[in-house]
């Protein structure tokens, strides 16, 4: 067996730690900024979803350096896997620099169009944010390259360290510039472009470690390798449109939620975050996923892939029903955190207890199980699905439950849940088919 139940352990183990970790990041923001007012909080979270999408396209292009490199380890064909990093790092830093700058360009079309009508303070908020957040984009792309890579020779405990200092940078940051300096917006927004810079710095001085299974040569002298990056793309591109394509349509319907107010803005802001705790064990076993599925598919052994499929997922259920059972039951603590206003705290309670039994039992097979077909070069199927039903589900029916049967945020929600359940239907089929088993890469 290439991966004993240790060994799943010692990588799942750091992986949920590490999920843990960022959506923490993600709850001290919200939970800080909460201190400047309702529009500081629907500022963050209308900027952080456009953060969320590049993070995203950045994950995904991780995700086909890591396939990649990891099926290279598979086939014991190590300098190879090793070209397949310094490849991916190059790629996605030059690729994030370009979005960068295109982002600055845009900015107030990004705040006006996509973002829909919102108030005057929420505006002026969104800009001064997303001025200083936006300038994180290189490094984030750095880290999420450097971290895939760690992840795909087992060593996610190192990513979690990497990890650990750069969130725990973020929440020291923001605790003493919002309530020492007493910063608006800011105050959570320079920590995040210092720890998202420590964090990029970190990881290349490990990769450059020769001792390291995979990493960078030295002296460092790139040399672009056309075959390589297509098939990094081969993966990353389907995913990354699949992923992108995915948060887009989360940022669209945000701007359709901002014509509900500020209540609901906010309610919504509440709810993502929480959420991202409710999925976490899913999130930490599906990168997971694809480290161990790649390896096997990389040797060859697609009986291995099917085992390690149904043993992971069968973790994962276990996992998800742990975690949201204990959400929520402390959700009514939360609201009391978080400060809200008597109609918001209702809105997202019914959201997050809503979320969470749903999350129990349909996002594993929708989310975690498609990381098989991408580990085994399946990408472009996963991405049709992902985003046809993310179109006509999520969109179409969170347009027509929030407006025209007047269920406004919790509408969008639901039809959030019936996207998953129809990707779910076509990824058990494509699955049980064992049609990814016909595609090849390295």
């Amino acid at each position: 067996m290439l991966f004993t139940s240790k060994d799943l352990k010692k990588l799942i183990m750091p992986l949920i730690f590490e999920q843990l970790l960022a959506v923490t990041v993600g709850l001290a923001d919200s939970l800080m900024v909460s201190k400047v007012g309702e529009s500081a909080i629907s500022a963050v979270s209308l900027v952080d979803s456009i953060n969320l999408l590049l993070n995203q396209v950045f994950a995904a292009l991780a995700t086909g350096g890591a396939v990649v490199a990891g099926q290279y380890l598979g086939k014991k064909k190590e300098k190879e896997a090793c070209s397949s990093t310094e490849q991916l790092l190059v790629f996605n830093t030059l690729a994030a620099i370009v979005i960068m700058v295109i982002i600055y360009l845009g900015q107030n079309i990004i705040l006006t169009k996509v973002f829909g009508k919102i108030d005057a303070d929420v505006m002026d908020y969104s800009r001064r944010y997303m001025l200083i957040v936006m300038a994180a984009t290189p490094f984030i792309a750095i880290y999420n390259s450097g971290a895939a890579i760690l992840r795909t020779m087992g060593n996610s405990g190192v990513s979690l360290v990497v990890s650990t200092v750069m969130n725990v940078l973020n929440i020291v940051g923001n605790a003493v510039l919002i309530y020492g300096f007493h910063f608006s917006v800011e105050g959570v927004a320079i920590p995040t472009l210092v720890s998202r810079i420590v964090a990029a710095v970190l990881v290349v001085v490990i990769l450059r470690n020769q001792k390291q299974v995979l990493h960078i040569s030295r002296p460092f002298r790139y040399k672009p390798d056309r075959e390589m990056i297509r098939k990094i793309l081969y993966i990353g591109v389907p995913s990354g449109v699949e992923n992108s394509m995915f948060q887009l349509g989360k940022i669209l319907l945000l701007s359709f939620v901002s014509g509900f107010g500020t209540v609901q803005i906010t309610a919504n802001a509440v709810g993502n975050t929480v959420a991202g705790f409710q999925i976490l064990p899913g999130m930490a076993v599906g990168l997971a996923m694809v480290t161990v599925i790649s390896r096997c598919i990389g040797a060859g052994d697609y009986e291995q892939a099917k085992y390690y499929c149904k043993k992971l997922m069968k973790y994962t259920y276990i996992a998800m029903a742990v975690v949201n059972i204990a959400i929520m039951i402390l959700l009514p603590l939360v609201m009391k955190i978080y400060q809200l206003s008597a109609d918001t705290s209702k809105y997202t309670f019914r959201i997050l207890v809503f979320h969470g039994i749903c999350a129990i039992f349909i996002w594993p097979l929708s989310f975690t199980l498609p990381n098989v077909l991408r580990a085994a070069n399946d990408a472009k199927y996963t991405m049709i699905i992902g985003v046809a039903s993310m179109w006509f589900c999520r969109i179409i029916c969170g347009i027509l439950l929030g407006k025209y049967f007047h269920l406004m945020t919790f509408g969008i929600w639901i039809a959030m849940v019936i996207d998953w359940c129809v990707r779910s239907v076509f990824f058990i089929y494509r699955y049980k088919s064992e049609r990814w088993r016909e595609h090849t890469l390295v």
